[in-house]
């Protein structure tokens, strides 16, 4: 029984002496943190004025750009609203010239009227109204792109065909199969066009004339 006691005691001993190990270790943490807190709310106090007049000057400069950063961004928006906000209305009427001009085509191509007075008053008619389109179009600032005998360019013309003409050099527009129209600086669409290249017999007397100089 004694040595049970004193084992007990032993026990009770340690466990006092690892309980008064942690309350030091805790203590000496917070005496620890407390010095950290100390140090920092005394290195804030060391913050010259000046600086912090500075730091609240440099914020203030940063959202006056924000702000004027913004209000440029709105302006633009609103502007472009303003100036291309019919682009798709725009687009939808050009159907109009597009019809008009397929109309004028087909009566042409009308053997029964051809040559007749019917169909003469209604070109004319038609093309009264085509050109009363273009005028209405050109006071919005949608014009037409210019094709016939331009060089091709790729960002008003799309080719649609190649036709052989050796009068006119190789990418010269030549046939205009549906008008393009630009909106101020914007395509509002591409003209589709047929361009020129040369024939087959125009490409080969290149080579003939180079394989002769080769041979002599």
């Amino acid at each position: 029984m004694d040595k049970e006691q004193e084992t007990s005691k032993q026990e009770d001993l340690s466990s006092k002496n690892k309980d008064t190990k942690l309350d030091e270790e805790n203590h000496n943490e917070k005496e620890s943190n407390s010095e950290k807190e100390s140090q920092s709310a005394s290195e804030k106090k060391e913050i010259a004025p000046e600086e912090i007049i500075k730091e609240l000057e440099d914020k203030l400069a940063r959202a006056f750009a924000e702000m004027e950063n913004q209000r440029r961004r709105f302006e633009k928006e609103k502007e472009e609203a303003f100036e291309y906000g019919g682009f798709l209305f725009a687009k939808e009427a050009l159907n109009l010239i597009d019809n008009l001009e397929r109309s004028s085509q087909a009566l042409k191509n009308d053997d029964k009227l051809k040559n007749t007075e019917a169909l003469n008053k209604t070109l004319e008619h038609l093309d009264i109204i085509n050109k009363d389109l273009i005028s209405i179009f050109s006071k919005n600032n949608i014009k037409p792109i210019e094709s016939i005998n331009k060089k091709l360019d790729p960002n008003l013309h799309q080719a649609m065909m190649e036709i052989e003409d050796n009068q006119k050099e190789p990418g010269t527009i030549i046939q205009e199969i549906q008008k393009g129209f630009t909106i101020k600086d914007r395509l509002l669409r591409p003209s589709l066009v047929g361009v020129s290249k040369k024939t087959e017999d125009e490409i080969k007397k290149p080579k003939e004339n180079e394989e002769k100089e080769e041979n002599n």
